[in-house]
């Protein structure tokens, strides 16, 4: 343990080490230690090789594979064997499952040794024999001098095992028994490595170790599920005397909604309601439809239901309306069908429905502001990818310690990582205040314009800790978050490596906390120009969202639908994704009312105001003849203007042009990152800080003021995120030169220039009328798709990536 280390990461940081910082791994540029090839011995003199791990730290493992083992001796005793392997390495002891009555087992296990943690110069193997009382039987060993395994590289086919026979414990002579084995020095790129046995998680035994190794997860495959209620007929109520106050309620697992009632007290009544709900791939719930009518305020009595299943439905993939259908509705009697009175449902109520899976949405489980991927549910109508997304989880340094061990801090550390459906987990190194992860992934780019989010993790389901274990509300044991990083891909340079130490910023209820640094390598590789010019003129979102696009609140309980179905799912695999990782990496409280979010949005948008004011302050320094000099040029320039006006359009994109280009030098080196200032964290007030981490619905004991306080945080929720983007709006038209998306502003400078040479041939008056006249254009000749400039422009990166 790294007590000192911890101890003085606990005291408070300053400013200088909230910022990123570049750093200088040795990435894929280390000495094999055989000449990385079999058939070389030892530890020392190799050459340079390189593999595909070139963004990490090559981290050199002594692998032991136990496959099987035959023809071994029974016991004395029982007659027969309950076989096991122990490998042992130093003080490093790996250990098999055991078999109970089988002279041939097969194990198939694999065992990892760090290089850095080697403490002997030889590897025993040993086979022993479970005794239910006393010492185990010991029936043979192999040994193995480490200057003597050879080396295996990916991408080489795996090494052979072969049959060892066993020898007794002082290597005088064999005994009876072999035992199949292959031993190889290799890296964390041999696809062994992941599932193999590792001895610096020898503490993990059982079903936890699962809960350590590093895994890829894909999210499920999300629809929107479109439920069009048309109508009814023959809508008969249990009071024969009245006409039913008639609606329809909708559920799919714990997704309910309702339609309207009608207007019109009626046995046939009329809606034509969309209720549109997320449902995920393989569908494993059922469309409940069930008809109520309203007796009173107070009393809903259910008069038919009846069960659809998902795969009934077709699946649509534009904006084409699918077939409608009519569905007789099953008699609903005390909750139940009454089999006693199956005649009655002869005659039966129907209704009339419009149900498609929507193929052609994007179904959004995270943030539009740091939204991943864009593409379409269904996968004809994906295009062809741009680019390749390479990251390397180098590790962390200076993590402060979440849990006690033995009278230590210590922190059992993993990082998550998540881009488009891809969701990516390193292994959990133990024990460590400064992990080493070196772990590359590799990811498609369908639009550079999205963000990769990485967020590190203690994992508390490991055992051994003494305290200081978060649980949610249901008492279990939840991991604790340590910190987040985001990337925006378009401020990336293509073709670089870029290696940085990212802060670890976590805002607490008493303030923010550097948590620690992570330390990434990230390449962005870009295929085609043409593609990539393509793609930033092109909708951010497929086409549905703006032919037929969703209200803002049907966008936000789609979202909340969405991330609790995809922290299912993720939940559910081997070892789980768990939801508050989920909910963490998802931003599932990013809209939620906060003081400090909305003073951070409010100065984002006077820091965009305040540059009007200065430049409305210099033209009445002009006016008043402050600066005599710049007086007169502005008069001559407004003559010339005046006396040729081609040249004003012109002159002003030669201006931004200029402008960018001169930028160029002081463009932005390193990506954004958490920006403390920025997020109005360094100088909050413990009471907004009280009020954001407050429950919603609020813990307040009086009721009155609950409901006032929920009503003004929903409120103001609103409010906060109108504000944002504000000032998203206004940060992008500064991104235009600021070469913070070094492919946008090159874009846009050679537009400038190309446009500057174009309104200068061409005569003014021709230009305003055929901007006239565009702008004025029939509605015939205009498309429900935004224009190729707003494209553009809502493509461009702003600073809410360096928001807390």
């Amino acid at each position: 343990m790294q007590s000192v280390s911890a101890q003085v990461q606990l005291q408070p940081c300053d400013q200088e080490d909230y910022n990123l910082k570049d750093t200088n791994p040795q990435l894929g540029d280390q000495r094999w230690p055989n000449g990385g090839a079999y058939g070389g011995r030892g530890w020392t003199s190799g050459e340079k090789f390189t593999s595909t791990y070139d963004l990490v730290e090559q981290m050199f493992y002594l692998y032991v594979r136990v496959v099987k083992a035959k023809d071994l001796p029974p016991s004395s005793v029982t007659g027969s064997c309950d076989p096991y392997v122990e490998v042992k390495l130093g003080n490093y002891k790996g250990r098999t499952r055991q078999f109970e009555r089988k002279m041939n087992p097969e194990w198939n296990q694999v065992f990892a040794f760090s290089k850095e943690r080697l403490q002997s110069s030889s590897l025993e193997v040993f086979v022993k024999d479970k005794e239910m009382v006393g010492r185990d039987d010991y029936l043979g060993r192999v040994v193995f001098d480490l200057n003597e395994i050879p080396t295996r590289v990916p991408p080489d086919s795996p090494l052979a095992p072969q049959w060892y026979r066993l020898e007794d414990r002082r290597g005088a002579g064999k005994v009876r028994g072999e035992i199949m084995l292959a031993v190889w020095l290799g890296t964390q790129a041999d696809e062994a490595f992941p599932e193999a046995w590792h001895s610096d998680a020898s503490s993990v035994h059982g079903e936890r170790v699962f809960n350590i190794r590093s895994k890829v997860y894909v999210s499920p495959k999300l629809w929107y599920l479109r439920v069009n209620v048309i109508e009814a007929q023959d809508v008969l109520p249990k009071d024969r005397s009245r006409l039913p106050e008639v609606f329809v309620k909708a559920q799919i697992g714990n997704q309910i909604l309702r339609t309207q009632i009608c207007p019109t007290s009626t046995a046939n009544p009329l809606w034509n309601e969309d209720l549109v709900f997320v449902t995920a791939e393989p569908f494993e719930e059922q469309l409940l439809i069930t008809v109520e009518d309203r007796v009173h305020p107070s009393k809903e009595e259910v008069l038919g239901k009846i069960n659809l299943p998902l795969n009934l439905f077709e699946k649509r993939l534009d904006h084409h309306p699918v077939h409608s259908r009519w569905f007789n509705v099953e008699k609903y009697s005390f909750g139940v069908l009454e089999a006693d009175r199956r005649k009655e449902l002869k005659f039966s109520s129907r209704i009339h429905l419009r149900v498609c899976l929507e193929g052609g949405y994007h179904v959004l489980d995270e943030s539009a502001m740091y939204i991943s991927d864009q593409r379409p549910t269904a996968r004809q109508l994906w295009k062809q990818p741009v680019g390749i997304l390479e990251v390397g989880i180098l590790g962390a340094k200076g993590l402060l310690p979440k849990k006690m061990k033995d009278g230590r801090g210590s922190t059992d550390a993993y990082c998550v990582a998540k881009y488009g459906q891809k969701w990516v987990r390193t292994r959990t190194i133990l024990d460590s205040l400064n992990p080493k992860f070196n772990e590359q992934y590799t990811w498609e780019v369908y639009d550079p314009c999205t963000v990769i989010t990485l967020g590190v993790f203690d994992n508390s389901h490991l055992g051994g800790g003494e305290r200081d274990k978060p649980t949610g509300s249901n008492g279990a044991t939840r991991d604790s978050r340590i910190g987040k990083v985001r990337i925006r891909l378009s401020t990336l340079e293509a073709h670089r490596i870029h290696t940085h130490s990212y802060p670890l910023l976590v805002l607490h209820p008493h303030g923010v906390k550097k948590m620690g640094e992570l330390q990434l390598a990230v390449r962005f590789t870009t295929l085609s120009l043409a593609n990539m010019i393509y793609i930033y003129g092109h909708p951010l979102l497929p086409k549905m969202h703006y032919l037929h696009p969703f209200t803002v609140n049907q966008v936000d309980n789609l979202r909340y639908q969405a991330m609790n179905i995809v922290a299912t799912r993720l939940g559910r695999a081997e070892p789980p994704l768990r939801k508050e990782v989920v909910e963490y990496m998802l931003d599932v409280g990013s809209h939620m009312w906060s003081m400090r979010r909305s003073k951070a949005n409010f100065f984002r948008i006077f820091s965009l105001l305040s540059g009007m004011i200065s430049v409305g302050r210099w033209f009445g320094d002009v006016c008043n003849w402050k600066n005599s000099v710049t007086s007169v040029l502005v008069h001559v320039l407004f003559l010339i203007l005046i006396w040729y006006p081609e040249l004003i359009l012109p002159t002003l994109f030669l201006y931004m042009f200029l402008t960018g280009m001169w930028n160029y030098r002081f463009r932005p080196r390193y990506p954004p990152h958490m920006d403390t200032k920025l997020s109005w964290a360094e100088a909050v007030n413990p009471d907004e800080l009280d009020e954001e981490f407050d429950t919603f619905p609020s813990s307040k004991p009086h009721d009155v003021v609950r409901m006032r306080y929920d009503r003004l945080r929903s409120v103001a929720g609103r409010v906060q995120t109108i504000a944002g983007d504000i000032a998203t709006q206004g940060e992008r038209f500064e991104s235009l030169l600021s070469w913070r998306d070094p492919r946008a502003t090159s874009l846009f400078i050679v537009f400038c220039l190309c446009a500057a040479v174009v309104l200068y041939a061409t005569p003014f008056r021709v230009v305003a009328l055929l901007a006239g006249l565009y702008y004025l254009r029939h509605p015939r000749f205009r498309s429900k798709l935004p224009s190729i400039p707003s494209n553009f422009f809502k493509k461009l990166p702003a600073r809410t990536d360096s928001l807390l």
